[in-house]
């Protein structure tokens, strides 16, 4: 074990501090990059449809209170993985200069602000069919992941367009994020599933990404200190020294971790960090133990990137399969440490080779992406992790992709000096 780990570490050595190499594959990055964010905005429709009857509804004013009701699209879905793609859009909006990206996700949260009061009315919290109405999360917020990372875009939306509903939102986020979450007794976020005062690894992004920006928002320090406390404590529990990866989770009844060292947990990990560290002030006490904790997370995943320059569904396991989500997150949030200077140019091969592996095997020539995970829980047996299907232009996926791409053209250009 122990020769295996010094030729691993070698390998891992000889990688990093050969000088970076810029590779090149037929299409150029941006070419890549608009492709898939024009895919999220061909693919997006703001409106409702009957389940039984297939209309479409363009407001909730026009729906009777008897007919089930879907959204017409993934994107019109009150979930988190559409504040990620709010968020990557608005990035991607102002790199580009480009308004089509960021009226999308200004588009959804109007979209759902407008529309939220025809289903209050119809919301019961002791109805069980009251939780599939749309934004029945909104209404009534139940766990960070109902609220962190759409209201950090709304954050950003604030700048755009003031409104009051907005702001309520924020304010009801930071409220249930520092007051009503369940956390354990050191204040580290949980869940009640699937057991009492459960850590999930996804839930520091879920959490970090609003937290440092409401710090910024409100100009108080306390939700700087709370982001800052829940990367440290996840890290405590869920950090493991041998693989050098994260567990997806932590069980307070036996405390005892998971069994899975889930790819996009990882990445969601990494990205928060990359989110903290954004926005996190210069001279913030602990920020250089921070950047330490994040570039010690970049050498772990290192050393699981295959041949193709992915990473897979369960990291340390390289006969599950490749998978684009947490593949995107690692480069995103390499790139994104070498081009703020948080870590050395040297780690730019990782990213490099992570995104031309994305190019060349995950996002088709139209621009379309594979492989990404579906919703993921938590299960004490590898078989789940391994059989969760993997499907094209999931939402969990697309947010994390643009961001990585817009990450790799800034680095090109750092590294060139353009």
């Amino acid at each position: 074990m122990r020769a295996l780990a010094n030729i691993s570490f070698c390998i891992l050595t000889a990688i990093l501090f050969q000088a970076p190499v810029i590779a090149q594959t037929t299409l150029d990055d941006e070419t890549v990059l608009r492709s898939i964010a024009d895919n999220v905005v061909n693919q997006t429709k703001y409106a409702f449809e009957g389940v039984f009857n297939g209309q479409t509804y363009n407001s909730g004013k026009d729906i009777p209170d008897t007919i089930t009701l879907k959204p017409a699209s993934n994107r019109a879905a009150w979930h988190y993985t559409n504040g990620t793609t709010n968020l990557a859009m608005l990035n991607l909006g102002k790199f580009l200069n480009d308004t089509k990206y960021t009226n999308n996700a200004l588009d959804f949260l109007a979209f759902s602000f407008d529309n939220v009061s025809y289903f209050e009315k119809r919301y019961t919290a002791k109805n069980p069919k009251s939780q599939s109405l749309p934004f029945s999360p909104l209404i009534d917020i139940k766990g960070i992941s109902d609220c962190g990372i759409i209201a950090a875009s709304a954050i950003e939306a604030f700048q755009k367009v003031d409104r009051s509903d907005y702001r309520k939102f924020i304010e009801a986020t930071a409220k249930y994020m520092m007051d009503n979450q369940e956390k354990l007794q050191d204040k580290t976020f949980a869940r009640k599933d699937p057991a009492s005062m459960t850590l999930w690894a996804d839930d520091l992004y879920m959490s970090i990404p609003f937290l440092v920006r409401m710090g910024k928002f409100s100009g108080e320090k306390k939700y700087y200190d709370e982001a800052m406390r829940q990367v440290f404590n996840f890290t405590k529990y869920l950090w493991d020294p041998v693989r050098e990866l994260y567990y997806q989770s932590w069980f307070s009844g036996n405390k005892e971790n998971g069994v899975a060292h889930w790819g996009r947990s990882n990445g969601l990990i990494m990205m928060a960090q990359a989110q903290l560290l954004n926005y996190l002030p210069a001279d913030f006490p602990r920020r250089d133990s921070l950047i330490r904790n994040l570039e010690r997370q970049i050498l772990g995943v290192a050393r699981y990137q295959d041949a193709q320059g992915l990473w897979h569904q369960l990291i340390d396991k390289n006969d599950s399969y490749p998978e684009t989500s947490c593949s995107a997150m690692f480069v995103y949030s390499i790139a994104r440490a070498i081009n703020e200077n948080w870590i050395d140019k040297r780690y730019a091969n990782i990213a490099f080779e992570g995104w031309e592996g994305l190019k060349r095997n995950m996002i088709t020539p139209d621009g379309h992406a594979k492989a990404i995970c579906t919703d993921t829980g938590i299960r004490n047996d590898l078989v789940y992790y391994y059989n969760r299907p993997a499907l094209m232009d999931d939402t969990h996926g697309m947010g994390p992709l643009i961001d990585a791409g817009i990450e790799i053209i800034k680095l090109k250009r750092k590294l060139s000096g353009k």
